[in-house]
């Protein structure tokens, strides 16, 4: 005579619904009154059931190189160290949890009103640049023939002088080109 189930998974260090799942699928046999023989259910559970998978032996999916790029990306900008033997799963858990802070820092300031659209900033810019070399184009027309009044000059002469100056140094400033990738 065995022992009962629940016993015989007291002793086995697991549930009797996991020993209860053994007999139903064939992987250990009962006795005929329904009691389990400890010595015989032990190598049938050893010999007919699966070691269960640990973090060792558990095989892991290849991980995309966009993947482990962006996880050193993310763990160098919040100064975490990085091991140059690969991402650990504590990392890439740190930079998951780096990246969500992030976000929602950014979500935050947005709905302060911190934060503005990126192309409506450039637009904005843009309608500056375009109405400051705009009033600079109209300044020598504005203000020739008050300085050639003082100067006692040609007004004509000292207005086309102007406009020249004025164009080479817009050229000079439309050359310079906003950077917006930051």
């Amino acid at each position: 005579m065995g022992v009962s189930i629940r016993e015989y998974a007291r002793q086995r260090g697991v549930s009797d619904t996991a020993v209860r799942k053994a007999l139903k699928q064939g992987r250990i046999t009962a006795e005929p009154d329904g009691t389990i023989d400890v010595e015989r259910a032990d190598r049938e559970w050893s010999s007919n059931t699966a070691k269960p998978q640990t973090k060792q032996t558990a095989k892991t999916k290849p991980v995309p190189a966009a993947a482990v790029e962006a996880v050193e990306e993310t763990l160098k900008e919040s100064g975490t160290p990085f091991s140059s033997g690969g991402t650990t799963y504590m990392q890439a858990k740190t930079a998951n949890e780096v990246l969500k802070a992030q976000t929602n820092r950014v979500r935050l300031k947005q709905l302060k009103g911190e934060l503005i659209d990126r192309n409506e900033a450039i637009a904005h810019v843009f309608r500056l640049a375009r109405q400051e070399r705009d009033a600079w184009q109209t300044w020598p027309a504005r203000i020739s023939s008050q300085m050639a009044a003082e100067l006692e000059t040609d007004a004509h002469q000292l207005h086309v002088t102007l406009e020249r100056y004025v164009r080479e140094h817009l050229e000079e400033l439309g050359g310079i080109k906003a950077n917006f990738k930051q």
